[in-house]
Formats: structure tokens, C-alpha cells, sequence
């Protein structure tokens, strides 16, 4: 279910804190000092970032898709084909400026980061060794684990499907229309040759499709499993996420069993005063379709509201692509991410925690074999 997870790994920055930085004035791509000075602030700003963290907000600020630049540089094609030709130089030259002027303050910060950790980390091999810590299950697994026992409980089967998938089953049997922004390079990984049509899984929602093409009905699988996006590495995203997806196919099923599975299943993860919402809201593969909210006493900060997955009836054309009669039989499906359970679960504030695989993170859980 890649858009409800999309929800919640697309998330904005701001809901957790993390500020965006302010993007100057857009210049006119043929206003000549505009431009100029909006690559003197670039340069600026890269000159003042002390350290790879601060280069980053600036990098985002004056480089990427929303930067003043690359605004500017959209405004050409709308000009008259007589200011094209001048306008592209200006904003062409100017982001050449930028862009090497961006690579050498990387290359001079991570340079003196470099320098910096060999000294922060230098080992004294004449020291008494220490003892080995007794390792441990990653609090992830372990929380995929107990995601899995729950719905094990309620007589739910587990799935698991291939991480290198077609893109019928990851976006066609799903309803995503061919010219869907999730299915553009900037969401997906695509595995060469392009004429494979296969990818690495943004979701595990094709093992949904497999699970109704492979199974007799009724069906009712928990699709728990790692997935792929391009997305940055910062305090919200990661590249590789995991992700637990429910499939409930059956006669007569409605949205009130669906409403009743994730209360039941909230209560479980954060204990019986936990409630839920849903908002009405739309993915191609549900409908209606909505965004799942959970509130529970323990949330840090105090009992609030926050988005936590998506869910919906499945869409009849879900069903038909897996062969199945939409007329005699319903289904709903929902879907979460587990770095972000585990985030709202256990108050971690930073994804990057999670995968650094610094045991002291992993110890705060217990060292649970």
C-alpha cells in the first residue's frame, strides 16, 4: 500500500520538528543582477555552513527543485523564443557558479570531518581490551515479530513475496495508472535493463496481489517486509524502510470490520486506552480510502492525534486483476510503516538512530534474544 506509507514516510519535516530552512525571492531567468545575487547568497550560505549538516539546509535551499535557480530556470520555457537563448546562458552559468562552488565546501567540510573523527576515534591498541557486550535482536525485528503475533492471534496468515519485483504487481494490479507520480525515477528504483520493467518494491502491497492470485479465499494475510524509495537519509526518511500491510478478502466484509481490526490492533501495540480515527482520503487501490490517526496516553509530549497509515475497501479493479468476482466478494487492506510505529511506540526522535546499528540505541529495549 504504497501511498498510505507514503503518508507516513513523505511525512513534513515540521511535525517532528525539523524546520525547513527559507528559500529567497525567485529572480527573473533574464534579469541579469537577480540572478547574480541569488548566486552570491548561495555562495553565501555555503561559505557559512561550519559543518556537512549546516551544508546540507543550504544545499537544499539554494539547489534543490524549489530553489531560486531552478525556478528561474523553469520560468525560460515560458518566455518568448527571442529571450530564451540569453536567459538560459544567465541561468545556466549561474548554476554552474553554484554547483561547483557546493562541491568544493563539501569537499574541504567532509575533509575536516575526516580529520576531525580520526582524532575523536583514535583506538589505543595498548589498552586493556574490554569485555563483549551480549548482542541482541534489532528492536525493528522485534517489533515486526510482535506486529506478526498479533495477527497470528486473530487467525491471520503471514506472506512475504520477492524485493526485486515486476512492475505489474508493484504498480498495474495495484490501479496505479501509467503516468502516476509514484511510478516516476524520483520515488522508484528501477533495475537496469529498463525493458525488464522490474523494481525494487516500494511497498509490500504486490505481495497483497500474489497472496489473492496464489491462496483460496477468503483470504487474511499480514504482509510484513523491507521496501525501497529514493528518498534522503535525514531525521524523518530512509532509503529502506520496512513496512506491515493487512489483506482481508471475504464475503460481505465493510468498513466496520476494518474499523474493528485496527482498534483491536492499536490496543495491542499501545495498550487499551489507545483509540483511532479515520480521515477520508484517497489511494488507487482502496475505495473509499482513508488516513488511520492513533492516540494513546503514553505519546510523548502528551496524548495527541498523529497520522499513523492508511487503509480502505480494496478497489474493485484490484480484485479483478487478481481474478476475483468484486460482485460476491469485499475486501479492506491497510498499511503502516515500523520505523515510525516504533518512533510513536517508543519515543525515538531520529530515524537514523534506528540503522546505525550502534548497540547502545538497541540496549534502551532490552536485550531481548
Amino acid at each position: 500500500m504504497s501511498d498510505a506509507t507514503s503518508a507516513l514516510s513523505d511525512a513534513p519535516e515540521t511535525e517532528l520538528g525539523v524546520n525547513e530552512p527559507e528559500t529567497p525571492a525567485v529572480p527573473h531567468p533574464t534579469d541579469e543582477a537577480a540572478v547574480s545575487a541569488a548566486v552570491e547568497a548561495a555562495l553565501a550560505a555555503f561559505a557559512a555552513a561550519g559543518d556537512l549538516a549546516e551544508l546540507k539546509v543550504a544545499r537544499l535551499a539554494h539547489t534543490s527543485d524549489k530553489s531560486p535557480l531552478a525556478l528561474a530556470n523553469r520560468q525560460i520555457g515560458q518566455l518568448d523564443k527571442t529571450e530564451k537563448a540569453a536567459a538560459g546562458k544567465i541561468v545556466g552559468a549561474a548554476r554552474g557558479r553554484v554547483n561547483k562552488a557546493l562541491a568544493a565546501r563539501t569537499a574541504v567540510l567532509e575533509e575536516e570531518e575526516a580529520a576531525r573523527i580520526l582524532v575523536e576515534e583514535t583506538v589505543d591498541v595498548t589498552a586493556a581490551p574490554r569485555r563483549r557486550r551480549i548482542g541482541a535482536r534489532h528492536p525493528l525485528s522485534i517489533l515486526q515479530d510482535r506486529v506478526s503475533d498479533v495477527f497470528v492471534g486473530m487467525g491471520w496468515e503471514i506472506a512475504e513475496g520477492p524485493e526485486v519485483e515486476s512492475e505489474w504487481f508493484n504498480f498495474d494490479a495495484l490501479n496505479f495508472k501509467p503516468d502516476h507520480p509514484a511510478r516516476e525515477m524520483q520515488d522508484t528504483f528501477f533495475v537496469e535493463p529498463a525493458e525488464a520493467h522490474l523494481v525494487l518494491r516500494t511497498h509490500t502491497s504486490p505481495v497483497q496481489v500474489r497472496s489473492l492470485l496464489e491462496r483460496d479465499l477468503p483470504v487474511y494475510v499480514l504482509c510484513p517486509g523491507r521496501t525501497f524509495r529514493t528518498d534522503e537519509l535525514d531525521a524523518t526518511h530512509t532509503p529502506v524502510f520496512h513496512q506491515f500491510e493487512g489483506l482481508a478478502v471475504d464475503k460481505g466484509l465493510t468498513m466496520a470490520d476494518l474499523r474493528g481490526t485496527l482498534e483491536h490492533f492499536a490496543r495491542q501495540m499501545f495498550g487499551a486506552e489507545a483509540q483511532i480515527r479515520l480521515r477520508p482520503n484517497f489511494f488507487p487501490f482502496t475505495e473509499p480510502s482513508a488516513e488511520l490517526d492513533i492516540w494513546h496516553p503514553g505519546a510523548k509530549g502528551g496524548p495527541s492525534w498523529i497520522e499513523w497509515g492508511g487503509c480502505g475497501m480494496i478497489n474493485p479493479n484490484v480484485l479483478r486483476a487478481a481474478g476475483i468476482d468484486p460482485e460476491e466478494y469485499s475486501g479492506f487492506a491497510f498499511g503502516m510503516g515500523v520505523e515510525r510505529t516504533l518512533m510513536f511506540r517508543n519515543d525515538v526522535d531520529d530515524m537514523r538512530d534506528m540503522i546505525e546499528g550502534d548497540v547502545r540505541f538497541s540496549q534502551h529495549f532490552g536485550m531481548e534474544i
